[in-house]
């Protein structure tokens, strides 16, 4: 069987979803702090899809988006954080909190075992 994956942004939702073969298997979501800076505070991927790396694909494609619209991101997110500290995204702006990354480090965040990946209170 081929998968279709597919990253697309929902404003409506707040929330960038990726499917697979037209079914919702994760979303990363976000919260507008202020015009241009945008707090991602939880990821998350159906069990159903874990393993396959489409945490990383999300997340990957969601930052780019967000470099493209040049706003400032807020990683909050565990998955998130470390996603960003382990890969390059040209031209993104990130507004680093130390608690964040601190909380981070010690998350788990194995894409075998997907689920609520988010830690942390994104308000501050």
């Amino acid at each position: 069987m081929s998968d279709d994956v597919k990253v697309v942004r929902s404003d409506e939702k707040e929330r960038y979803e990726i499917t697979v073969d037209g079914g919702v298997a994760g979303f990363a979501e976000f919260v507008l702090a202020s015009p241009g800076r945008v707090i991602y505070p939880h990821t998350e991927i159906d069990p159903a899809y874990g393993g396959r790396g489409l945490g990383s694909t999300l997340v990957g494609e969601a930052m780019a988006d967000e470099a493209r619209r040049g706003d400032t991101v807020i990683p909050v997110c565990p998955f998130v954080i470390k996603y960003l500290k382990t890969h390059e995204v040209p031209g993104l702006n990130i507004e680093w909190r130390p608690r964040d990354v601190e909380v981070a480090e010690h998350a788990p965040t194995d894409e075998k075992h997907p689920g609520d990946e988010g830690v942390g209170d994104w308000r501050g």
